[in-house]
């Protein structure tokens, strides 16, 4: 692709992380005051994505571009983002709305 999103829009904010949080990359979810989870496939939104943790700490996008692992068919355009297993995320109804700006077999852009 001959353009590049990174940055766009990015915040970031620390959560204290669950202990089943032990890398980033992965999408993740509201588990208790103040602490995230990473999301299973039976979590129909994810609150954003963990981009790094440490220490009990992760630090998570909650808007901006990302590209993560992908599983499932894809599209362009607005599209409802929905968690899967394994730290990947796919497109399937009740999901977060999100603009979809790029796609390969195994990786999708968007926008939180």
């Amino acid at each position: 692709m001959n353009v590049n999103f990174n940055g766009y829009n990015e915040n970031v904010i620390t959560f204290i992380a669950d202990k089943s949080l032990t890398k980033e990359g992965v999408p993740v979810k509201i588990s208790g005051n103040g602490t995230v989870a990473p999301c299973t496939a039976s979590d129909s939104k994810l609150c954003g994505v963990c981009v790094n943790v440490r220490d009990g700490y992760a630090t998570v996008q909650l808007s901006g571009y990302v590209r993560m692992p992908f599983t499932g068919n894809a599209a362009v355009g607005f599209q409802s983002i929905k968690p899967a297993d394994g730290g990947k995320v796919t497109i399937g109804t009740g999901g977060r709305e999100c603009l979809v700006t790029d796609f390969d077999s195994q990786h999708i852009g968007f926008i939180l």
